[in-house]
């Protein structure tokens, strides 16, 4: 078998079945296989999981046991010479993996390759391609001087930003969120470290087959989208955790640090004060929809969910002839009409204007999307 594709789950049962569609898409000209495990959800995951595809490999645990273990148990009944560590808040265009199994045969020395990802407004998420996250480094994320020095090297390494979001190169870390590499060398290495719960676990492993002497590699020659809201809210629990995967981190591969504590203390002090200045942003109100679907009984289930202004078109291309600049227009894109691929490019391509975006999962009865990359995500039933 070419591929396994590993989806760790916990109770996000609309971003896992959307993302199970988009791979069950992706693997249709490769000898591959999908496998879910389901951290105990207690959201009705089992079910879709269940209902909806009964003839993937499904395997609940009765407890939440990390990131780490779930993705372990994934892996240890794999049959794939490949394999992908997928998120389940996550969606792949269909040629995703024929292109990383072609770049893996003309990389030099590949260990990991990741992808460029994208949040659900369409915006670069830089954690696609990461440093080794020293004390100095780890602190220059958390007091966000990677953001105010961005072109300087003592401050930009831990987004890796001398590489750009375009541009294949070597890179020291990629992010558990999609990382592509053989099976026999995950095992070799004992995959993730189940000591930590989460957070440090995507590091560790990348620093890890490094330092075999292979190369980690940033390859964006396809996107895909990491909704990611749920698990990166940007809050003082999440700064602790984050303390604790560094310290995790450097405990294992560095000696303890007096100097690591106190810098990591120093930027989460900043990080709050920060916090404490930030005027949050009000709710999306959406003006007008735009459904992109050549389903007429769609456009009708849909027109009744929204009580909205709603255009019909068939075609992306013809979103641009409704000009409404002074409102906030959500387009709504129906998978079985336009491709994951078009539908990433599309939002990519469209940031930072006055649209949302949700996609329907294929012959589902909602639409999926977010507005930023700390959102954890809406659904739009129909």
């Amino acid at each position: 078998m070419q591929l396994s594709v590993i989806i760790l789950n916990y109770n996000v049962k609309h971003f896992l079945e959307i993302c199970v569609k988009s791979v069950q898409k992706a693997i249709v000209n490769l000898d591959a296989e999908i496998i879910v495990v389901d951290n105990a959800s207690t959201d009705g995951s089992k079910e879709v999981m269940q209902n909806i595809f009964p003839d993937i490999t499904y395997l609940y645990q009765t407890e939440n046991s990390g990131f780490p273990k779930g993705n372990n148990i994934g892996v240890h009944v794999a049959k794939g010479e490949f394999i992908c560590i997928l998120n389940p808040d996550t969606i792949v265009a269909e040629d995703t993996f024929e292109i990383y199994l072609k770049e893996y045969q003309v990389l030099k020395n590949p260990g990991i390759l990741g992808c460029r990802l994208i949040d659900g407004s369409g915006k670069f998420l830089p954690e696609s391609k990461r440093g080794v996250p020293t004390p100095w480094v780890a602190f220059t994320k958390v007091a966000s001087l990677y953001k105010i020095f961005p072109k300087t090297k003592w401050f930009n390494k831990y987004y890796a930003q001398h590489i750009s979001e375009n541009e294949t190169g070597k890179v020291d870390i990629l992010v558990g969120a999609f990382m592509f590499m053989k099976r026999d060398l995950y095992l070799k290495l004992g995959g993730f470290d189940e000591g930590c719960f989460m957070y440090a676990d995507d590091i560790d492993l990348s620093y890890m087959v490094s330092k075999t002497g292979l190369q980690n590699y940033y390859v964006p020659k396809t996107t895909a989208i990491h909704f990611k809201g749920e698990s990166t809210l940007k809050d003082g629990k999440y700064m602790m955790r984050f303390k604790e995967a560094m310290q995790f981190f450097y405990q294992k591969h560095f000696k303890t640090s007096w100097w690591f504590n106190s810098i990591m203390n120093i930027g989460i002090a900043v990080f709050a004060f920060k916090k404490t200045t930030e005027t949050s942003n009000s709710q999306n109100v959406i003006d007008h929809y735009i459904l992109v679907t050549n389903n007429a009984e769609l456009y009708q289930k849909v027109s009744t969910s929204v009580n909205k202004p709603i255009d019909w078109v068939y075609f992306l291309e013809d979103i641009e002839e409704i000009n409404q600049p002074d409102k906030n227009i959500e387009v709504l894109i129906d998978s079985e009409s336009v491709s994951y691929k078009n539908y990433i490019h599309y939002i990519s391509e469209n940031k930072n204007t006055n649209k949302s975006f949700k996609i329907q999962a294929l012959k589902s009865n909602f639409f999926i999307g977010s507005n930023d990359k700390n959102d954890r995500g809406e659904i739009l039933s129909i």
